[in-house]
């Protein structure tokens, strides 16, 4: 079984009690799992609104006081992010911009129903792909904030007290997305992600301050792309930051073994950690059972650290044991299911 070392972030001191915390990076694997026969696929764009629904669209974008053409930059970004890190990760072979298929959908602000199986079929087989990465939905909301706030302003002649207007824009950027699988017809993902942008203004007068946002579409465009790089490594293990126990108290060598711990040696708190599983006390050999399941998790042995946690708490009864071996169970599945992923 191939180990993966997992670097040891940081230790939390905790002496007051018998357990000492520390951190560990995790990695997870992709929350999207693609077939490995998956090789070439689409991306396509149905977010526009169609004829029944632009006029409720188009008043939305007055109400909130959108620009007219802000969605379509957005959501040309939002694609155009995604096939980038589509095809920077290396998993296909070639991602592929489906542009002249028009796609439209009856809802906004939702995700619409999904595409009929049949027009899946049609576009992958026109198109030469094995499934489909589709934008099902973009859309922009802005609410603003008007005040005005008494201020000072210094000039040659002193401070002058004035009355300073101040805008303030909030944004929210919302992104529906779908992958479609036409060979099993399965919708591998279905996910929904939300942006904010906050933009203040001031001025001497309401139209200076308004002047302030007038960089509100590039940020727009920024938080698009992002989005759609963001959507496109669901597909990409990802790290997390973990926390474990383990026992400092029981006899001299844990003393030691936490000192130990502390300056990074961790294959020497080990050793001595190990000299206590065979103690007379049962309490002492059950917490140094724990403690050897904390290593060995630390040097990416589950399997071990699963069995020294489990007799922690079948043979000595040491109730954190049980949850941690269920914890530990996770992690190898996870792991088993990581390797699969990177075999594709």
């Amino acid at each position: 079984m191939k180990r993966i070392f997992v670097p040891l972030l940081l230790i939390i001191l905790t002496s007051s009690c018998a357990m000492q915390e520390l951190y560990l990076n995790v990695t997870q694997p992709a929350p999207v799992t693609i077939a490995p026969e998956i090789k070439t696929v689409g991306v396509i764009d149905r977010s526009m609104p169609t004829d029944e629904t632009e006029v409720v669209d188009l008043l939305e974008k007055v109400l909130t006081l959108e620009g007219e053409d802000l969605d379509i930059i957005g959501s040309g970004e939002a694609i155009k992010g995604m096939k980038e890190e589509l095809t920077a990760n290396d998993r296909f072979s070639e991602v592929r911009l489906l542009t002249d298929t028009k796609f439209k959908t009856s809802y906004t602000g939702n995700l619409p129903a999904p595409l009929m199986w049949e027009q899946i079929d049609l576009i992958c087989r026109e198109n030469g792909t094995d499934a489909l990465f589709s934008m099902e939905m973009y859309d922009t909301d802005t609410r603003i904030n008007y005040s005005t706030e008494n201020v000072r302003v210094p000039t040659p002649m002193g401070d002058i007290p004035m009355l300073e207007h101040i805008v303030s824009m909030e944004t929210l950027v919302k992104t529906g997305w779908r992958i479609y699988s036409p060979v099993d017809r399965l919708i591998l993902d279905e996910y929904i992600m939300t942006e904010s942008i906050t933009s203040t203004g001031r001025g001497v007068n309401p139209a200076k301050a308004i002047s302030a946002l007038l960089l509100r579409k590039d940020a727009v465009r920024q938080v698009s792309n992002k989005a759609g790089h963001v959507y496109a490594m669901r597909l990409l293990p990802y790290v997390i930051r973990v926390t474990r126990d383990y026992y400092v108290k029981g006899t001299d060598s844990f003393k030691v073994a936490q000192r130990m711990a502390q300056l990074g040696n961790w294959n020497d708190a080990a050793e001595l950690w190990e000299k206590e599983t065979t103690s007379n006390d049962s309490k002492v050999a059950g917490r140094a059972h724990y403690n050897m399941a904390i290593i060995n998790e630390i040097n990416g042995d589950l399997e071990a650290a699963i069995s020294w946690a489990q007799k922690s708490y079948e043979y000595y009864k040491i109730k954190p044991g049980l949850d941690y071996s269920r914890i530990l169970q996770n992690r190898l599945n996870n792991l088993e299911l990581l390797r699969y992923q990177e075999e594709r």
